[in-house]
């Protein structure tokens, strides 16, 4: 096991080394946290574009140094042309998961860094989005090589993928086969668009001439959203969720994120009694946890603006402590669960002065809609395939409405001064992986690196999946794993010690003197940097 990384000053963590040298720039520089991460969150568009994209959503939790903590809301909302009768007119029972029918949400990604920078300027931020953005730019126009992720991705829905005009060209090898790792990609016409931001401001992406040039592009492919939906869009601050747990606040975002599942599960779990890692009450007790969270999510959650029911109600001492009463301590409760995988990136920052950021941004399947952009080579997302075409259902297809989020971020702040920056990717299984992480670090004081380093699980169906099982890497214990089977939990071991279906994790913990230990998965390509 590697000695986790550790800082005296700033740290970053990333899904992908050259994301996090970025970071570790922009602080060394005398950037904040804020500006390390936007321009992280550029650079990792470049180098990660199976996971995501400046065309997908993001979402932040910011704590900064007096204490306050806020979250960012840069998910987009359907286009006007994304009516529920429009796609049933085209034959539709459902959203499509690719194509420019799938394209049907703006992209909100670059609204968040709008605001996110908007607080760092008031705390005494100062470089220019030139520089937050010049490393991207680089990386696109001088070309990267293909990460060892993307290198090894299996792509669902490969037929429609490869029926999108222009995508396989622009994202795949000779014959549509998957991009050999390592491998060089040039992304001419993406660097462009950072040229211009630089020049421009970031505004110019929603009203300006990348937004005139993203309008055309959209409409000749078909897509719903139009040019007045992008000038209309603008991310927005939310209070955030949290939760109290025995010195420690937890916190994270509100609906259309699942943060709120994040929570329940972490509240539920902490109220069990599980006194050794890797036993057989740790794992159950999570799995169990997480189908109490789910089960509230999945009737709570959808847009901000369309909630039926107060987050927060769910996330008091009573409620959590009735969620952890209903768990059997050796029996596993029977679960209809069926909800979808989603790729993503989860990156971490935190600086000398104790700002803290816990950022994701993504495109919801990998490569998202498929739909690139001719004019400004930037990949659409599919976000908008979570509505429904069912009025009647909790997220409906309407435009102007934003659709049910697996993103989410979470932030931890301790009563002795320490702050912790975590958070995964993974789709549906992100509050578990994050709970996962979470737990080993403090509760059970594993080191961050091995936090992240342990065999982990996933309890649901995956996408092509006929049933809800767990789902484990192959150098989980055995007879870890039998015990659970006696619990009723039906297991199935992935082929794989390090599986990028577990998510790719990441952890910074600032202790109250100021030092940093950081570190990002091992089933990703990237790592942690700082001062």
């Amino acid at each position: 096991m590697k000695e986790t990384p550790a800082f005296a000053h700033a740290a970053v963590a990333a899904p992908h080394r050259l994301a996090a040298e970025v970071g570790q720039r922009i602080l060394a520089a005398g950037g904040n946290a804020i500006e390390a991460m936007v321009a992280m969150a550029g650079a990792i568009a470049v180098v990660y574009p199976h996971m995501n994209s400046i065309g997908g959503d993001g979402f932040w939790l910011i704590r900064t140094p007096d204490g306050k903590v806020r979250s960012i809301e840069a998910c987009g909302y359907a286009g006007t042309k994304a009516t529920i009768h429009a796609y049933r007119a085209r034959g539709y029972d459902a959203v499509p998961v690719r194509g420019p029918d799938a394209a049907l949400t703006v992209a909100g990604a670059i609204g968040g860094w709008m605001l996110a920078l908007e607080l760092s300027r008031a705390l005494g931020g100062k470089l220019p989005v030139k520089d937050l953005v010049a490393q991207a730019e680089t990386l696109a126009r001088d070309g990267v090589p293909v990460s060892q992720s993307e290198g090894r991705y299996i792509v669902k829905e490969r037929e429609a993928i490869l029926a999108v005009p222009g995508f396989a060209q622009h994202f795949l090898g000779e014959g549509g086969k998957q991009p050999e790792a390592g491998s060089l990609r040039r992304q001419p016409k993406l660097a462009g668009v950072f040229e211009q931001l630089g020049h421009a401001g970031l505004a110019d992406f929603y009203k300006g001439d990348i937004a005139r040039e993203m309008a055309v592009d959209l409409e000749r492919a078909g897509a719903p959203v139009t040019r007045d939906d992008l000038a209309r869009y603008e991310a927005r601050w939310r209070e955030p969720l949290k939760t109290r747990m025995p010195g420690v606040t937890l916190y994270n975002n509100p609906p259309p994120s699942q943060g709120l599942a994040s929570l329940i599960l972490h509240g539920v779990f902490n109220r069990l009694e599980a006194r050794e890692a890797e036993s057989p009450a740790h794992w159950h007790g999570l799995i169990e946890a997480a189908k109490r969270a789910y089960a509230i999510r999945d009737r709570v959650v959808t847009d901000f603006d369309h909630l039926a029911h107060d987050p927060a109600s769910f996330l008091t001492p009573e409620r959590l402590a009735r969620e952890a009463d209903a768990v059997k301590a050796n029996r596993a409760a029977s679960w209809p669960f069926a909800k979808e995988d989603g790729d993503t990136i989860w990156m971490g920052a935190i600086d000398n002065s104790g700002l803290a950021v816990s950022f994701i941004q993504s495109l919801y399947w990998e490569y998202g809609s498929g739909v690139v952009l001719p004019n400004t080579g930037i990949l659409w997302q599919n976000r908008g395939m979570a509505f429904s075409l069912d009025p009647k259902a909790l997220n409906p297809l309407q435009p102007g409405r934003r659709p049910f989020h697996t993103l989410n971020t979470p932030l931890a702040v301790f009563e002795d001064g320490r702050v912790a920056s975590y958070g995964a990717m993974g789709g549906d299984g992100q509050p578990q992986f994050q709970a996962q992480v979470f737990f080993r670090a403090i509760r059970y004081g594993l080191p961050v690196s091995e936090a992240l380093d342990r065999p982990r699980f996933l309890f649901g169906r995956t996408w092509g999946g006929a049933s809800a099982t767990l789902k484990v890497e192959n150098r989980t214990d055995g007879h870890l794993l039998d015990r659970l089977a006696s619990m009723g939990h039906q297991i199935e071991v992935i082929n794989k010690p390090y599986a990028d279906m577990f998510g790719h994790a990441g952890m910074l913990i600032r202790d109250a003197k100021g030092a940093i230990m950081a570190d990002h998965d091992p089933r990703s390509d990237g790592g942690a940097e700082g001062l």
